[in-house]
């Protein structure tokens, strides 16, 4: 099976590089969602291994998207990478607590954001 990975952003340029970016990774398959509303409907009808999500977005933040994600009734334990220009240290206590298992603040570099995903996913 695919490992698939759910891209959150609402920058459409952002997604496409994140996507572009993460295609790298051998065997990882990408799909996009525009804010965290559209990614939560994609997430209680399809499968992923690992969500990717900027905090700041209309309609859905993130940070609820997280809490949505960890809660009932979707309560997955993928891993969650927010990648965000939010450098404070609250924001970042608050994702982690929420539930995300890594926190990058913008401008990330692909290599490491890969190579985050592929630790997440213990892809070596």
């Amino acid at each position: 099976m695919k490992t698939r990975a759910l891209v959150v952003d609402d920058s459409a340029m952002l997604r496409k590089s994140m996507v572009a970016a993460l295609r790298r990774i051998e065997g990882l398959s990408c799909a996009e969602a525009g804010d965290g509303g559209e990614g939560l409907k994609r997430l209680s009808s399809e499968r992923f291994d690992i969500v990717i999500t900027d905090i700041n977005m209309p309609v859905m933040d993130g940070l609820k998207l997280i809490a949505a994600i960890r809660q009932p009734p979707l309560q997955l334990e993928i891993p969650i990478v927010v990648i965000t220009t939010e450098s404070d240290s609250q924001d970042r206590e608050r994702a982690l607590a929420l539930g995300a298992s890594r926190y990058m603040v913008k401008p990330v570099q692909a290599p490491d954001v890969i190579a985050a995903v592929k630790d997440l996913l213990n892809l070596a």
